[in-house]
């Protein structure tokens, strides 16, 4: 199977923002890949080693118009030899929506805008029945989480090496699903205890916490499925005013995460970090563990050659903003 990571990755202990009562920890995934990081990386080892064992040429995506998925999926697609189509729709603005953005126009991902997600689900639809490879948003389905499995046993082997104390709770956001899903299940399935507290983002929450309850129990034998429910929560309190714009609890996170290194931005990860200092406020457990899912890589190297915000095209500008 491809692999495009280089595991384990390191878990550190956040002293700084740690209490008497609770520790916090974090599992830098974002250190996943030097060229870019993150937890996309382990999701997309098994897609796009499927898409090339079908023998597809061209694989296609869809996201918001500055998705992070999208962007791993163009630097890794080049590096497999696959061209990469994404549609994408809308995102509120941000410097970082639009870099990422620009970095994927970059990589030589085609761009197609589409008006809403709805929209977006049937031009995917559309170039699959052209031959496309598909890969759903996140490169959330059965294989693509796979790679979540290994994740978590990554982490069971850490803390029996002694790195890290078993966590009582692992925080991380709900995009799609996948990541969430495949932590829980593979933590059942290693004996682990912890709780994957998966916070949400963006609405429908019901529609994607079933998503990732419904493939959490997929990845288990018949007899787990029910048991794995009670390790997956499904967080909705962060979600501010909406996808990709910022509350007043993910600016504090930011702040709180600048202190000890670690970049957030403003769609997930500070709202999941926003949860896990909460929890660590509230001193009810002994360790959580925070899941960095964004990748720290230098975003300049993958803008060399992006075109300039003037000249994107009037369509992709306007889905910025």
């Amino acid at each position: 199977m491809l692999e495009f990571g280089t595991y384990p990755t390191p878990v550190d202990c956040l002293g700084q923002l740690s209490t008497a009562s609770t520790t916090l920890w974090v599992k830098r995934d974002d250190l996943t890949n030097r060229l870019y990081g993150g937890t996309k990386t382990r999701k997309l080892g098994p897609l796009l080693d499927h898409a090339k064992q079908r023998g597809a040429t061209t694989v296609v995506t869809l996201g918001a118009v500055g998705s992070h998925h999208v962007l791993a999926t163009g630097i890794f697609g080049a590096l497999t030899g696959l061209r990469v189509e994404a549609v994408v729709f809308r995102q509120p603005y941000s410097c970082h929506v639009l870099e990422t953005m620009r970095a994927s126009i970059a990589q030589g991902v085609r761009l197609i805008p589409a008006a809403s997600y709805a929209e977006a689900a049937r031009h995917l639809t559309a170039r699959t029945a052209d031959g496309a490879y598909p890969i759903p948003a996140g490169g959330t389905n059965l294989l693509g989480t796979l790679g979540l499995l290994a994740a978590a046993d990554e982490l069971a082997q850490q803390v029996r090496a002694g790195l890290l104390p078993e966590p009582d709770s692992l925080v991380l956001p709900l995009g799609s699903g996948g990541s969430s899903a495949g932590l829980a299940a593979g933590l059942f399935r290693a004996g682990l205890r912890t709780r994957v507290v998966a916070v949400a983002v963006t609405e429908p929450v019901k529609v994607f916490a079933r998503r990732a309850q419904a493939l959490a129990q997929e990845l288990l034998a018949h007899s787990s499925r029910t048991e794995v429910l009670g390790q997956l929560e499904i967080d909705r309190r962060y979600i501010g005013p909406g996808y990709g714009y910022p509350s007043p609890a993910s600016e504090h996170a930011m702040r709180e995460a600048a202190r000890v290194g670690l970049t957030l931005d403003t769609t997930y990860t500070a709202k999941a970090f926003a949860a896990a200092l909460q929890r660590v406020a509230r001193g009810n457990e002994r360790h959580v563990l925070y899941w960095h899912t964004l990748s720290s890589a230098p975003m300049a190297p993958l803008l060399d050659g992006a075109p300039h915000e003037h000249e994107l095209e009037p369509g992709l500008r306007s889905l910025a903003h």
